[in-house]
Parts: C-alpha cells; sequence; structure tokens
C-alpha cells in the first residue's frame, strides 16, 4: 500500500507504508486500473477463520461475534457480519466482516487475529491447517 506524494507531466511517485518512494512512469499508469486503499474514510476487513468439522460451530460463531463487538476500533453501522462460509473438504469456513476508518484498517485487522487465537486456544476450537503429504 502507497500513498501518492506527487502526480508530474511524466510520472506518479509514491510512498509505502514503510517509506519507500516508488516512481512509476505515466506509461505504466495509462490505461491501467488503479486501485486507492485509502480514498474512503472506511474500509471492510474480510477475514476466514477455518475450524474443525469436529468443533461447536454456535460456540464458534459466538466467539467471534464477541470478539468483533468487543473491538473498540471496530464501526457499528454497517454491522459486523459473521457467517458460515463454506464447508469445505477439510475445515468449515467462517466468514468475519467488519467496518473500520480506514486508518485503522491494518491494526485492527492484525489484533483480531491475535484475538481469535487466542480465544479459540481457550476454548479448545482447532484450527486445521493444510496436511502435508507424507514423505
Amino acid at each position: 500500500m502507497a500513498t501518492v506524494e506527487e502526480l508530474n507531466l511524466f510520472s506518479v511517485i509514491l510512498k509505502t507504508a514503510d517509506n519507500k518512494q516508488i516512481i512509476i512512469p505515466n506509461s505504466a499508469v495509462i490505461g491501467k486500473n488503479i486501485t486507492n486503499f485509502s480514498a474512503k474514510a472506511t474500509r471492510r476487513i474480510d477475514m476466514t477463520f477455518n475450524i474443525g468439522y469436529e468443533d461447536d460451530l454456535r460456540l464458534a460463531k459466538v466467539t467471534l461475534q464477541e470478539i468483533v463487538d468487543n473491538e473498540p476500533r471496530v464501526l457499528n453501522e454497517p454491522s459486523p457480519f459473521v457467517a458460515v462460509g463454506e464447508l469445505a473438504q477439510n475445515s468449515v469456513k467462517l466468514i468475519v466482516r467488519v467496518w473500520v476508518k480506514t486508518e485503522d484498517y491494518s491494526i485492527v485487522s492484525f489484533d483480531i487475529f491475535e484475538k481469535v487465537k487466542l480465544a479459540f486456544d481457550e476454548k479448545r476450537i482447532s484450527i486445521p491447517h493444510p496436511l502435508l503429504p507424507e514423505a
């Protein structure tokens, strides 16, 4: 992610989140789609959490809802969304969608992932991972 610092006749100059400068010739920009992640005041965070088929689905959903409801930087409108997204081959995929102020996007995402891991560990809800083939 980067912020536009300057537009001139020959290039677009960006500053990255880690303070690098990127210079893009206008010829590379013309005719291409540009996604501006910071143009709007709010952004939606989309997260997926996998649980095992043997785990308590209701407990997992309630746990996720409590985590997002107790995160003060999550906006109430639009309201947070927690649902089963897919019954996959090795896990049940739970979808969480929350809206935050754009400047809070990354830190809220990091914090929610950590809180979910800790809560799932505490409640003994498994987080399946892909099985690697045996050598």
